[in-house]
C-alpha cells in the first residue's frame, strides 16, 4: 500500500498470482514450454485438419485441435499479460521494458507455429464444419468458429501471415512502445515544478481558473516540444495500417475495427450521424448553460471540466470511494458487489499515481485461467470515484465471461463498455439519491452530463478525427500542423461556440492513446454509452429479471452478436432510433439543470 496524507492507504497490485517476480523460474518454465507446445502443436495439426473434419468423428477430432489451441492461448495471454503488466507498472525502467520486449518477441516468434489453425480452419469444406458443429464436443466452440469465419475474405497465405505476425514487433508493436515510453519520460513543468501527465491533467479539473489555465499551458508547452516525434509516430502507424488493409482488402478505413467489434459499418455510422447530429442539443447546449454559471458568454478550453463555481468538491478518501462504489453495487445486485470486493480483497487494484507509469485507466482480462487486474492514477476527485466504477465494472464483466475460454471469453469493444458503463450509471445514481442540497445536486448533475458528453460526444469527435487523419494519409504524410488542424476543426465542430479553443489546445490529439493503441476504438465508449442509457431505462421500468438478463449478457463474453444480447431487453442497434435513446437520457439531464436555474 502506499499512503497519501488526503486519500489514506491506496492498493499496489500483487502480480503473482501470474508470476512471482521477473526472475521467477515458472516464468521461465512457461516461456520454454510455450515454445515447445507451440511447436509440437503445428507438428500435429499442420496439414491435417481437413482430414480431421471427414468422418464421423470429425466433431471430436478438431474439438480436441481446438481445445489444444485455446490451452496454448491461454498460456501464452498469461505471459503476456505478466510482462504487460509489469511494463505498465514503470514505463521508463529500462529492466522492465526489456523484459517487455523479449517477452514479445518470444511470444510473437513462438506463435507463429500457430497462424496456420484459424487459415487452415477457415479453408475447411462449409458443410463439412457445419456438419462438425452441429453436434458433438465441437458445439461448444461454435461460436468461435462462425465469429473467425468473418475473417476469411481478409486472409492471406500462410507466407504472408507469418510476415505480417514476425514484422509486427518491429513495426506497430515498437512504434506503440516508443509512443508509451515518450508519454512516460515527458515532464511538464507547473509553477517551476516538473511533473508526468496524470497529475498536470487532473489539474485542469482544479476549482482555481489559474490552476487550470497554468496546467493547459504546461501541457501545450511539452507536447508542442514533441510535436515532430508524435506526428512521426501517427504517420507511421497509419501508413502501417494503410498497408495491412490494402492487403486484406478492407475498403474503408475503420472496416477492419468493424470487424473486430462485430459490429456492421452501417450499424456505427448510423451512431456517429445521431451523434453529431445532437451536438447542438447536447454539448453546445450544455456549455453554453455552464458558461452562464460561470458568469461568462464562453469559456475556455482549461475551463471545460472545471468544478461548479462557489461549490466545495469533495476529496474521497480511498475508502470512501471502495464503499460508495460497493454499496452501489449491491443495490442493484449483490452478486456484483461481492465480485468487485474480490479486488480489493485480493489486491488486484494498483491506483497511486507514481513516476513511470501508464497514464489512464484500464481493467486487463489477463487470462481466463486467472483473473483480471484494475490499473488506476487515482487521486480523490469524484471523477476517480466514477473511474474505479468503471474500471471494476470492466472487471466484473471479465470475472463472469471467463468461463467461455480463452477464445470467447474477450467481449468486442462495442459490448466491453457495457458493465462499465452500466458500473458509472449505477454508482452516479447512488450518489446522487444520496444528495439534498440543491448546488451540491446540481454540481453531480453536471459532472455526470460531462462525463456523458466526455464519452459520446468527444468520442466521436475523435473517430471524425482519426477518420479524416487516416483517409488523407492515404495521399501522404501530414505535417503536425495540418494534424493540429484537423483537431482544431472536429473540437470545435462538436464543443460549440461556448468553448473558446485557445493558442495551445491545437497540440492535445497528441497525448490520446487510443489514436496509437487501437485505431479507431473511440466509437466503442459512445456506443456502450448509448446502449448502457437504453439499457437503464429497461432496468429503470424495474422489469422483471432484469438483473438475471444483464448478468447472462455479461457472462456470454464474446460468444454472441450483439443482436442476440440485447434482444432479451427489446433492444435493437441496427434501428437507427435506438441511439436516440440513449442520446435522450443525455438532453433529459440537461433539461434538469436548467430547470434548477434561479
Amino acid at each position: 500500500m502506499t499512503a497519501t496524507a488526503k486519500l489514506g492507504p491506496l492498493p499496489e497490485w500483487n502480480l503473482a498470482d501470474l508470476y512471482s517476480g521477473l526472475d521467477s523460474p515458472q516464468f521461465a518454465a512457461d516461456l520454454k514450454r510455450a515454445e515447445a507446445e507451440c511447436r509440437a502443436f503445428a507438428e500435429k495439426w499442420r496439414g491435417r485438419l481437413a482430414e480431421a473434419a471427414r468422418g464421423e468423428k470429425a466433431s471430436a477430432r478438431l474439438a480436441e485441435a481446438v481445445r489444444e489451441f485455446e490451452a496454448l492461448q491461454d498460456l501464452l495471454g498469461r505471459i503476456m499479460s505478466y510482462a504487460g503488466l509489469v511494463y505498465a507498472g514503470n514505463t521508463t525502467d529500462p529492466v522492465c521494458a526489456k523484459f517487455y520486449g523479449d517477452a514479445q518477441e518470444k511470444v510473437t516468434a513462438y506463435s507463429t507455429d500457430l497462424l496456420f489453425f484459424q487459415l487452415e480452419l477457415n479453408r475447411l469444406d462449409d458443410d463439412a464444419l457445419e456438419k462438425a458443429m452441429a453436434s458433438g464436443p465441437l458445439e461448444h466452440w461454435k461460436p468461435w468458429l462462425i465469429d473467425i469465419r468473418k475473417e476469411k475474405p481478409h486472409e492471406l497465405d500462410d507466407q504472408l501471415e507469418k510476415l505480417f505476425h514476425e514484422k509486427s514487433v518491429t513495426g506497430h508493436g515498437a512504434w506503440n512502445r516508443l509512443f508509451d515510453e515518450t508519454i512516460a519520460s515527458l515532464r511538464f513543468v507547473v509553477d517551476g515544478n516538473e511533473q508526468t501527465l496524470e497529475p498536470t491533467l487532473s489539474m485542469m479539473q482544479d476549482a482555481s481558473e489559474e490552476v487550470r489555465h497554468t496546467a493547459s499551458d504546461a501541457i501545450a508547452a511539452t507536447l508542442k516540444a514533441n510535436l515532430r516525434t508524435f506526428a512521426l509516430v501517427t504517420n507511421t502507424l497509419a501508413k502501417d495500417k494503410e498497408i495491412s488493409d490494402r492487403w486484406r482488402k478492407f475498403g474503408d478505413v475503420a472496416d477492419s475495427r468493424h470487424l473486430a467489434n462485430r459490429v456492421e459499418r452501417e450499424v456505427v455510422d448510423a451512431l456517429v450521424a445521431a451523434v453529431r447530429a445532437a451536438y447542438p442539443r447536447l454539448s453546445h447546449r450544455y456549455y453554453r448553460l455552464k458558461a452562464k454559471w460561470f458568469g461568462k458568454d464562453a469559456l475556455n478550453h482549461w475551463d471545460r471540466n472545471a468544478p461548479l463555481p462557489q461549490v466545495p468538491q469533495r476529496i474521497y478518501s480511498w475508502t470512501d470511494a471502495r464503499e460508495t462504489v460497493l454499496s452501489a453495487y449491491a443495490g442493484f445486485a449483490p452478486e456484483m458487489a461481492d465480485i468487485a470486493q474480490r479486488f480489493f480483497d485480493e489486491r488486484w487494484i494498483d491506483a497511486p499515481v507514481r513516476a513511470g507509469k501508464a497514464p489512464g485507466a484500464f481493467a486487463h482480462p489477463t487470462v481466463p485461467s486467472a483473473h483480471p487486474y484494475v490499473l488506476l492514477n487515482y487521486q480523490g476527485k469524484p471523477r476517480d470515484v466514477m473511474t474505479l466504477a468503471h474500471e471494476l465494472g470492466h472487471g466484473v464483466h471479465q470475472v463472469l465471461a471467463a468461463g467461455q475460454g480463452a477464445l470467447m471469453a474477450q467481449t468486442p469493444l462495442t459490448l466491453a463498455e457495457t458493465a462499465s458503463v452500466f458500473g458509472e450509471m449505477l454508482t452516479f445514481r447512488a450518489l446522487l439519491a444520496k444528495t439534498t442540497d440543491v448546488a451540491q445536486r446540481r454540481a453531480l448533475l453536471a459532472s455526470k452530463v460531462e462525463d456523458m458528453i466526455n464519452t459520446v460526444v468527444r468520442q466521436i469527435a475523435f473517430y471524425t478525427f482519426e477518420r479524416e487523419v487516416h483517409t488523407r494519409r492515404r495521399e501522404g504524410e501530414l505535417t503536425a500542423d495540418q494534424l493540429c488542424e484537423v483537431w482544431m476543426g472536429v473540437q470545435g465542430e462538436s464543443l460549440g461556440s461556448a468553448i473558446k479553443l485557445q493558442p495551445g489546445y491545437e497540440t492535445f490529439w497528441a497525448y490520446i492513446p487510443h489514436f496509437i493503441h487501437s485505431p479507431f476504438y473511440v466509437y466503442a465508449y459512445a456506443f456502450g454509452d448509448c446502449l448502457v442509457n437504453s439499457l437503464y431505462g429497461v432496468y429503470r421500468r424495474a422489469e422483471q429479471g432484469f438483473v438475471e438478463r444483464y448478468f447472462d449478457m455479461l457472462k456470454a463474453g464474446g460468444a454472441k452478436h450483439h443482436s442476440e444480447l440485447l434482444a432479451p431487453f427489446g433492444l435493437d442497434a441496427t434501428d437507427p432510433a435506438f441511439w436516440n435513446i440513449g442520446l435522450g437520457m443525455i438532453e433529459e439531464l440537461i433539461v434538469e439543470l436548467e430547470g434548477m436555474e434561479g
